[in-house]
């Protein structure tokens, strides 16, 4: 089963108020929830995307600068060592039992249209394994 997170989860886990989530999907910074209204969800995808905005809005990185970083275009903050309390954001993506890839989109240098497709290809091979 996958994670899901209401709107109030979200904006907890990132540390940002609703109506900046709000205004973030409004630019196309973030994707919209999964559903409409009182049903409406997010997922880890939303969550990496919104922690890598506030990671590089906190470093003072334009709204529009981040649109690039997050279409796959190079990020202006170099990655630094890790620190105690850092937070990352993985993607578990459940294939079968017994079979699940973690993904580290941030790591990996994916956007999230990219992460999306690579999980689309590894799940179309899956399928053709059966």
């Amino acid at each position: 089963m996958t994670t899901t997170y209401s709107i109030d989860q979200l904006c907890a886990l990132t540390d940002l108020p609703k109506r900046t989530v709000r205004y973030y999907m409004q630019l196309g910074l973030v994707d919209r929830p999964v559903g409409e209204t009182r049903a409406a969800h997010y997922t880890p995808v939303h969550l990496g995307q919104l922690m890598q905005i506030r990671k590089l809005a906190d470093a003072g990185v334009s709204l529009e600068r981040i649109r690039n970083v997050l279409a796959g275009g190079e990020s202006p903050v170099p990655e630094g060592e890790r620190q105690p309390g850092a937070i990352r954001v993985r993607s578990h993506v459940f294939i079968a039992p017994g079979i699940e890839l973690q993904i580290d989109p941030q790591e990996a240098g994916l956007s999230p249209e990219q992460l999306r497709a690579f999980v689309r290809s590894v799940m179309t091979e899956w399928e053709k394994t059966k």
